[in-house]
């Protein structure tokens, strides 16, 4: 069933700047890169995060707080020159910050915080005053958050034609929409290919503005019990450390998940909804060695 949930906003969640040794250190743990999926888990793992703090949301949603800190964290790890990121969403840590240690941390955010100041006063001379540009990192959290906010606004019923669509674009065959409620959870199914074999995978929606808990997949799960053992829980929120390790618990059928993020990226790859437009840009630097030599 296709729901809309409210998280209460009652936990404390530690600032950007508390979250950048753990979100490094984090990365470093796991070999030295993860995806953002994994290195959001890990840091609220080692945290400790509660499901209160995770369900804390950043300006009534969809997106929670801690994702959007540690959202922050990486841009501010790329510029202090300890991250990098590839255009796949993998991020691995630079010969610097395989190097550094937690008490080297506030030294080197106060030198990228003087170079953003540098870059953006030279910018707002350049342009005229007034005009500061724009981060690529807002402006891929800007879309995002249109896009999600698109969703939040959708019925029930067209977000799980929509979910519908974007598994029929991803290979699903024979997708449906239950369209009725007695289903125990369950909003459709369709029938996945892999090489020679097909097997049915039932999937279930829900338009969240907060997070998804552990209770939400073993009820998802039991639905499921008795008519096929593969799962897809979709929403457009995100889904909380222990109900990530519920989806995957030894001993019961697993459950994928896909999150608000990653949604909004499946929305992008197959172009429903989403836009992508490549924009070239020219940049010019004059060497002035060459006019001496010559």
């Amino acid at each position: 069933m296709c729901l809309m949930h409210e998280a209460p906003a009652t936990a404390k969640v530690p600032p950007v700047t508390e979250l950048l040794w753990p979100t490094l250190d984090a990365v470093r743990k796991m070999g030295h890169s993860g995806t953002i999926e994994e290195i959001d888990e890990r840091v609220i793992e080692s945290e400790a995060f509660s499901d209160a703090q995770q369900s804390v949301l950043h300006n009534d949603g969809p997106k929670s707080e801690i994702e959007y800190r540690l959202a922050w964290a990486r841009t501010y790890l790329k510029g202090m020159r300890l991250l990098d990121n590839s255009t796949r969403g993998v991020w691995a840590t630079t010969e610097l910050g395989r190097e550094i240690g937690p008490d080297q941390i506030e030294r080197l955010l106060k030198q990228y915080r003087t170079r953003l100041t540098e870059e953006r006063r030279r910018r707002e001379e350049e342009r005229g005053a007034g005009d500061e540009g724009g981060d690529d990192d807002e402006l891929e959290e800007d879309w995002r958050q249109q896009l999600l906010v698109a969703m939040l606004g959708m019925t029930p019923e067209a977000f799980e034609r929509l979910s519908q669509r974007l598994l029929r674009a991803a290979g699903f065959t024979n997708t449906t929409v239950t369209g009725r409620s007695g289903d125990g959870g369950i909003d459709g199914m369709g029938v996945y290919r892999l090489s020679l074999v097909s097997f049915p995978v039932f999937f279930q929606c829900k338009r969240y503005r907060g997070s998804v808990g552990p209770e939400k997949v073993r009820d998802f799960r039991g639905a499921m019990t008795g008519r096929g053992d593969k799962g897809l829980l979709i929403t457009t929120g995100t889904f909380t450390s222990e109900a990530r390790k519920e989806a995957t618990r030894d001993g019961a059928p697993p459950v994928d998940l896909i999150d608000g993020d990653r949604l909004c990226d499946l929305l992008k790859d197959h172009q429903l909804g989403v836009k992508t437009k490549i924009v070239e840009t020219e940049e010019v630097e004059v060497d002035p060695d060459f006019f001496q030599e010559t």
